[in-house]
């Protein structure tokens, strides 16, 4: 079942709203278990595993695509050859947005 989040759509951010504060953060990671926030809570992140590169190249054109519907995008890093680690921040306000928690719920859909 898909959550709440993941059926949203991410909104247009300009810049001209403040980024969640921590407790806001806190509110909506229980919809985003398997990503982790950073200290300053500007970022959330989570790695994926896949079985080979190629897998790996399949998944990252699936963020892209996503990527591209929502105009929202993530930071996308490739490591050890099948690892994958999405990172999410909302640059335009220099921190974290609903739109960074509406992608991560999207990605972990995808990955179901």
């Amino acid at each position: 079942m898909k959550s709440s989040l993941a059926r949203k759509k991410c909104a247009p951010c300009e810049g001209d709203v403040q980024p969640l504060s921590p407790e806001q953060v806190l509110h909506f990671m229980p919809e985003t278990p398997d990503w982790q926030a950073d200290p300053e809570v500007s970022v959330i992140a989570r790695t994926f595993e896949c079985k080979n590169f190629r897998k790996v190249m399949v998944f990252v054109n699936r963020v892209a695509d996503l990527a591209e519907a929502e105009g929202h995008h993530p930071g996308i890093f490739i490591h050890d050859y099948r690892n994958v680690t999405i990172s999410l921040t909302t640059h335009a306000i220099g921190g974290l947005s609903e739109n960074d928690f509406i992608m991560a719920a999207k990605i972990d859909a995808m990955t179901r």
